[in-house]
């Protein structure tokens, strides 16, 4: 093992590290619903991480995260990503190894079209709880003026 100059050793195994000063182990079988990182878990400040489990033949509904990008790492299963593109629905299917992004505030759903087998995906947003918005119809956003200028710039 590596050690760095005027590195401080760690505590002992009854010492705990302040709670952001430490690396957390969350084990398997340990999750908090569907929650592996989050702010009530491990008092993650930035990030929201868990393990979604969707059922064969699911759905969820049409949704956004607000604020929060999400990162999405499939790791079983064949699950669809559907969202519109100002012109068409749009519709992206995935499988194990696959990452998707999805925008702030970028309306969208997910499908397990395959009626054996769960889609499992790993999921890493931008809040330190999760956030889900439901909306009636999957449309493209309107451009606001402060998006609009960061492109012309």
């Amino acid at each position: 093992m590596a050690t760095h100059e005027g590195a401080v050793p760690a505590p002992d195994s009854g010492d705990r590290a302040p709670v952001n000063n430490r690396v957390h182990h969350v084990a398997s079988g340990e999750l908090d619903g569907y929650a592996a990182i989050s702010g009530g878990k491990v008092g993650s400040k930035k990030l929201w991480m868990g393990l979604v489990e969707n059922p064969p033949l699911s759905s969820t509904d049409n949704h956004h995260h607000g604020d929060s990008e999400a990162g999405i790492y499939v790791v079983s299963g064949h699950p669809v990503f559907v969202y519109h593109d100002g012109t068409q629905e749009v519709r992206l299917a995935a499988g194990p190894g696959d990452f998707f992004l999805v925008p702030p505030f970028v309306p969208h759903r997910e499908e397990n079209p395959d009626p054996n087998e769960p889609a499992v995906v790993v999921i890493a947003r931008t809040t330190q709880e999760p956030f889900k918005a439901s909306v009636p119809e999957l449309y493209q956003l309107k451009a606001t003026s402060t998006q609009s200028s960061r492109s012309t710039s």
